[in-house]
């Protein structure tokens, strides 16, 4: 039993990843009509049905009914719901918003619909997100003034919730590097898995897949990690490694600004960040940064040339941010369309559909491929020893 339904299915990166462990993605659930056309451009899989649905209006029948299945013949229900309400950069709104509501709707439908396994991908901030956010200084302030958080106040009561929301299933969460499973891309994400239990049991054992490849091979990068299989692993994969194949190719990329290209031509080739424009004065450096100068932070993403010798940072949906820049090491431009999906590993011609911003937007949201199918072919393992 492989049927599987994707909510959530953007772009369709852990689609792919599933698909390539030998799953078979029944229903895509995508809101955004963008999305559903690039789903709709590369997938000729008469079994598949692309769904424009808003996750927060669906039952479980019209799900099973639209996926063509019965309760009982799920094997999984897979998807990386919207991550803002969670992620450290934004406003941290737990379920107060649409995006927050969205997973728990997700968890209720995984509690009727009853597969034998999920997937649940998110940010790494959902592991210390509150019920309540409570910014940096007010929790300084009330410390200072000895007020103690109320318990929907406190660093993982958010992640606490859905973990007791979710009914019958042994669950396992890890959060897991890109890099580390062959990816050319530094991206953590946590990846949630719920096996389904019977009489009290889980229905197979899991474990979560092992690392393939480390940032240095031959060295142990902790006393536990490596410890035995250093030398099988395979050193990460970089930017200049995952991005050969497209010499020669016509790039789509976001333009600079004037005053942002004339700073970048400042930073070394090959890799760098602000810190480099130091050497050319410190007025160099406050017109460049402006506002952000006497800001806290390492700020490790102003005027950044990504290295070439390493995986990419996290692919965001926009690649010339002022804080996040994503530069290319070599050239006076940010990264392009093509080389997001080579970073996400998606097939070669692959098509986005939209306009040159929606097609950041969908490729920078995806799950990596790569790191998909380590998850998926983890849980086909344990899934073959009740098949």
């Amino acid at each position: 039993m492989n049927n599987i339904i994707s909510f959530f299915a953007g772009a369709g990166g852990m689609d792919l990843g599933f698909e390539q462990a030998g799953f078979d993605i029944k229903l895509a659930v995508e809101i955004d009509p963008i999305m559903c056309q690039t789903l709709e451009l590369n997938r000729k899989n008469d079994t598949l049905t692309i769904y424009e649905k808003n996750i927060l209006d669906a039952t479980a029948e019209e799900v099973l009914q639209q996926a063509k299945l019965r309760k009982g013949e799920v094997a999984g229900m897979i998807g990386g719901s919207p991550c803002q309400s969670f992620s450290t950069a934004g406003n941290r709104g737990a379920f107060s918003d649409e995006r927050g509501q969205a997973m728990i709707k997700y968890i209720d439908l995984i509690n009727a619909i009853r597969p034998k396994f999920f997937v649940l991908e998110n940010v790494k901030g959902l592991l210390s997100a509150a019920l309540e956010h409570v910014s940096i200084e007010d929790r300084k302030k009330n410390k200072d003034e000895g007020i103690v958080l109320r318990a929907e106040q406190q660093p993982g009561s958010a992640f606490s919730f859905i973990l007791n929301r979710i009914q019958g299933y042994e669950v396992h969460y890890k959060l897991l590097n890109s890099a580390d499973y062959g990816v050319p891309q530094k991206r953590e994400r946590v990846f949630v898995i719920g096996i389904l239990k019977e009489d009290d049991e889980p229905l197979f054992p899991y474990a979560f897949p092992k690392k393939t490849h480390s940032k240095s091979a031959k060295i142990k990068e902790t006393l536990f990690d490596y410890a035995d299989d250093a030398e099988k692993l395979e050193p990460w994969i970089t930017f200049e490694q995952a991005t050969a194949h497209l010499k020669g190719t016509t790039m789509n990329y976001q333009s600079y600004s004037e005053k942002r290209m004339h700073y970048m031509k400042m930073i070394p080739t090959g890799g760098g960040n602000w810190r480099d424009l130091e050497k050319f004065g410190d007025d160099v450096v406050r017109q460049a940064m402006g506002g952000a100068y006497n800001s806290g932070g390492g700020k490790v993403g102003f005027f950044r040339r990504i290295k070439a010798n390493e995986p990419a940072p996290t692919l965001l949906t926009s690649p010339a941010q002022n804080s996040t820049n994503l530069g290319h090491p070599f050239e006076d431009r940010p990264l392009s369309i093509e080389e997001y999906l080579a970073i996400q590993q998606f097939p070669k011609n692959y098509k986005v559909a939209g306009k040159l911003m929606d097609q950041y937007k969908q490729i920078g949201n995806a799950v990596p491929v790569g790191l998909a199918y380590a998850v998926a072919k983890s849980i086909k393992e344990g899934l073959q020893t009740i098949l």
